[in-house]
């Protein structure tokens, strides 16, 4: 097998928690090079994509681990330069953004991912296949996690573009548009704002699906304890539970394959690498925009109620 070359374009948190090791234990890929403040130990460190690119023509992938709101350019750009991208999550600050990059890609003939780690949890792809052909009456999310635990000291979140309490949510978005049978649509929302902040810190979304399929979404950005990642998907033909962000899932009670007791990210990674490399051999995009198509809407039907400020510990030392 061929080793592909790949750099990763900002490494802050959830590059050296998660992409960093995924590349490492990959037999596909090899860290070539990254653009970055800091860098890694031992890796050709550019300041700008520009200069990446110029540098290092032999660098045929890209991955984006940078905010949102700045990826834009850096992505287009290795576009236009023929270099493979996938994007994390979410994979841009709009959807025009994302439609103008899926564009580009298949003009030039090059893979672009756009990044749904949670579809990798370990019960997704058992739940998709229990659902398929049963009718799901009403569906319960809760998704909560502790924002200065999982993000600290992340200001962009809370920056016009960065989600707020949607950048984990379209997490449980990811998970719920690939395993339900029927597409769902948001119908209502209400939003809670830091008076300090430009996103929500946490909210409540109703979907509905087109037989009357019920969706009740509640979210919170300040739960203290262990992140509580759940949907409950009533069906006429009993109750499925995925839990710890779709690790765990349950049929009536009863637990479906292997327990699972870390909250965390596990396993999803490699296999978000293993796909970006079949999507490089076939030069295919994999942009499935539904999730954030559920975050805009989010944002488009909800009322902004009011919170106090948001204070991070993190960024106040």
């Amino acid at each position: 097998m061929t080793v592909i070359d790949v750099a990763i374009v900002g490494v802050g948190k959830i590059a050296r928690d998660q992409h960093i090791p995924a590349i490492a234990g990959s037999g596909a890929f090899r860290l070539a090079a990254t653009v970055s403040r800091t860098g890694v130990a031992g890796t050709p460190n550019f300041d700008t994509v520009e200069a990446l690119l110029a540098a290092r023509p032999d660098i045929p992938a890209i991955s984006f681990c940078t905010p949102p709101q700045v990826r834009y350019r850096g992505a287009r750009a290795a576009l236009e330069a023929g270099r493979h991208v996938m994007l994390e999550k979410p994979p841009g600050a709009s959807l025009s953004e994302v439609h103008a990059l899926e564009a580009l890609a298949a003009t030039k003939g090059v893979a672009l991912q756009a990044t749904w780690h949670s579809r990798h949890a370990a019960s997704v792809a058992a739940a998709k296949a229990w659902l398929a052909g049963r009718e799901v009456r009403a569906v319960r999310i809760d998704w909560k996690e502790d924002v200065r635990v999982w993000h600290p000291g992340q200001r962009w979140i809370w920056e016009a573009g960065g989600l707020g309490v949607f950048d984990p949510a379209i997490n449980a978005f990811s998970i719920l548009t690939e395993i339900l049978p029927v597409p769902v649509h948001v119908t209502a929302a209400e939003l809670h704002f830091p008076e300090n902040c430009d996103t929500p810190i946490a909210g409540e979304v109703r979907m509905a699906g087109p037989a009357g399929e019920r969706v009740v979404a509640d979210l919170d950005f300040l739960y203290e304890g262990d992140p509580l990642w759940r949907q409950v998907i009533e069906t006429d033909a009993g109750t499925l539970t995925l839990d710890q962000g779709g690790a765990i899932m349950t049929v009536g009670g009863t637990q479906q394959g292997e327990a699972w007791h870390t909250p965390g990210i596990t396993g999803e990674y490699p296999a978000l690498y293993a796909r970006f490399a079949e999507l490089i051999a076939a030069g295919a995009r994999d942009v499935d925009l539904r999730p954030m198509v559920l975050v805009a809407d989010a944002f488009t039907l909800g009322r902004r109620l009011s919170a106090p400020a948001f204070v991070d510990p993190a960024s106040a030392r």
